[in-house]
């Protein structure tokens, strides 16, 4: 049994001002002298940038959609250490998710991994009313450990001071804090989601105003209490990863301000099949790196559109290694990168072209949130660990853009089951040894892709 330390940190429900709060704790935890190790329920890339930032460690997603709960505490086991604190932070509400029985809720996942609940309550005109709403979420489900409560978006002193009179009349859950309204602690949202930190702008600044505004209001020392008070936990072992076999290869990842959205531990998983890892500016590189295969990302190439049309020595390049054969996997910012053009408030801006399409930004999304997939036989990479042909694969979409003006009868990797994909029925454009997709993949027992991507490259060498 393990004693970790530990927290929860979710909400009553989504735009409750929890991941400002988880941003500002990390960073008030660690400049206390605590390790933290950040991570994040469910399909994400934007908030665990922040998380990560301001923890100094990686953060790591923890998704029952793509990954059996042996995986997720396989994965926080490996991704933490007993003199540190583990911060989790939640994903809408506490109680919410797809699943009408909740196993796929934030409260699910706190009781498997019996992780101490820190509730942020925006109390945005309630004040007696947040008793009942605090003794309702205790008693829905008993299993749960509530063991305190965050104020937020507070109206003032007196609000405060009621509000702390009633959860301590009416409610055993202690007050651990109280943050004001503050327009100076929200970070900037836009059409999918938080901005990410690459593009924040003196993201540094927000964090350390983040941090103190989380010193002033909220009790460090008691929350660290509850941490180091959760009870032990026993974790099975980690997904076994197996070690690549075969010739070393130099994937070209773009990371930057057009494109970030990876997930660390696929990251972490492409080294360990054999690959070395190269990260490139899309915006200033003037031609690629020396590499073997490609591997472009989710972002926003829609922002900087006009910069990455500029850089066309970098575009011509790609394009012609694209056409010679290059192993290239691209997801939904990469795929629109790929394509001829992006298109977005009445301008157009020239991309790769290596795929005979063109992006089309759209005012409402086009594909959002999870999918499941079914390969065809046509998708490229050697299938393992018995997937290929017919197998699913549970995966994520969340994009804005659609494309047009497809000039081939591209085969495509992906039927789409659930989700929607390229065209509402496919996903996946398969050119040359390019796989592009608007899915968002994670590597998991379901889905290795980081194995079967490397091994591919590897063959392509």
């Amino acid at each position: 049994m393990s004693s970790l330390p530990r927290i929860y940190i979710s909400a009553a429900h989504k735009s409750s001002g929890k991941t400002t709060l988880s941003i500002g704790l990390c960073a008030a935890l660690a400049e206390r002298g605590s390790k933290i190790f950040p991570f994040k329920k469910g399909p994400d890339y934007i908030d665990p940038m922040w998380l990560a930032r301001a923890a100094g460690r990686p953060c790591y997603n923890l998704d029952f959609n793509v990954q059996t709960l042996s995986e997720i505490k396989g994965l926080f086991s490996a991704k933490t250490e007993r003199d540190g604190i583990a911060v989790i932070e939640g994903n809408k509400g506490l109680y919410d998710g797809v699943d009408v029985q909740g196993e796929d809720s934030n409260a699910a996942l706190a009781r498997h991994l019996n992780t101490p609940v820190v509730l942020v309550l925006d109390v945005t005109g309630i004040t007696r009313g947040a008793a009942p709403l605090i003794l309702g979420y205790q008693a829905f489900d008993t299993r749960v450990r509530i063991s305190g409560v965050v104020l937020n978006k507070v109206g003032g002193p007196r609000v405060e001071s009621k509000l702390r009179a009633v959860l301590e009349h009416y409610t055993d859950i202690p007050v651990l804090g109280a943050v004001g309204r503050d327009k100076r602690l929200e970070v900037r949202e836009r059409h999918l989601g938080l901005t990410p930190p690459s593009e924040a702008g003196k993201v540094d600044e927000i964090i350390e105003r983040l941090r103190v505004k989380a010193t002033d209001s909220i009790d460090l020392e008691r929350i660290r209490k509850i941490a180091r008070e959760a009870p032990g936990l026993e974790f099975d072992e980690e997904r076994h990863r197996h070690i690549g076999a075969g010739a070393k290869v130099r994937i070209g990842v773009a990371r930057d301000r057009a494109f970030g959205f990876y997930y660390a531990d696929d990251l972490e998983m492409l080294e360990s099949q054999g690959a070395e890892l190269i990260y490139f500016d899309t915006i200033s590189a003037p031609a690629l790196p020396d590499v073997d295969g490609l591997f472009i990302g989710g972002g926003f190439p829609e922002t900087h559109m006009e910069e990455l049309e500029a850089n066309k020595s970098l575009r011509a390049d790609i394009a012609a290694k694209a056409e010679a054969g290059l192993p290239i996997y691209a997801e939904c910012g990469g795929l629109m990168y790929l394509t001829r053009s992006i298109s977005w408030n009445g301008r157009k801006f020239d991309m790769v072209g290596a795929i005979e399409a063109d992006t089309i930004m759209h005012d409402r999304p086009q594909g959002r949130g999870l999918v499941v997939l079914e390969e065809t036989g046509d998708h490229p990479w050697a299938s393992g660990n018995g997937l290929g042909a017919g197998s699913r694969i549970a995966a994520h979409e969340f994009h804005y853009a659609g494309l047009n003006n497809i000039d081939k009868e591209y085969p495509f990797a992906y039927r789409v089951n659930r989700g929607a994909g390229i065209d509402g029925a496919h996903d996946g454009i398969v050119h040359r040894n390019i796989l592009a997709s608007f899915a968002h993949l994670r590597d998991s027992s379901q889905c290795s892709w980081a194995r079967r991507f490397v091994r591919f490259v590897q063959q392509r060498k």
